[in-house]
């Protein structure tokens, strides 16, 4: 996995830079940890490209159109970085 040094930006939110490719791997690997409220993904340049709000009762099904999102996006980036919001 090409995932780069995570940095801790506030108190409950991380940073993480991956590849394109890695992108869907990584978000499915966050949702799964279960502490996730807010996963947003920006570009190189550090625009948002995404905002994905995580509830507790999101699972399974109602997820598919947001991973479906993150694959389409992953096409287009080459890297990028991931700002997860926790619990």
């Amino acid at each position: 996995m090409t995932t780069k040094a995570t940095k801790k930006t506030k108190a409950n939110e991380d940073s993480f830079r991956v590849s394109g490719e890695e992108l869907l791997k990584k978000i499915k690997e966050l949702i799964k940890e279960g502490n996730v409220r807010e996963i947003t993904i920006e570009n190189k340049e550090g625009k948002t490209i995404i905002v994905l709000p995580l509830t507790v009762g999101v699972i399974g099904a109602a997820l598919l159109p947001a991973l479906a999102a993150v694959g389409a996006i992953a096409a287009l980036l080459t890297e990028c970085t991931l700002k997860v919001k926790r619990k």
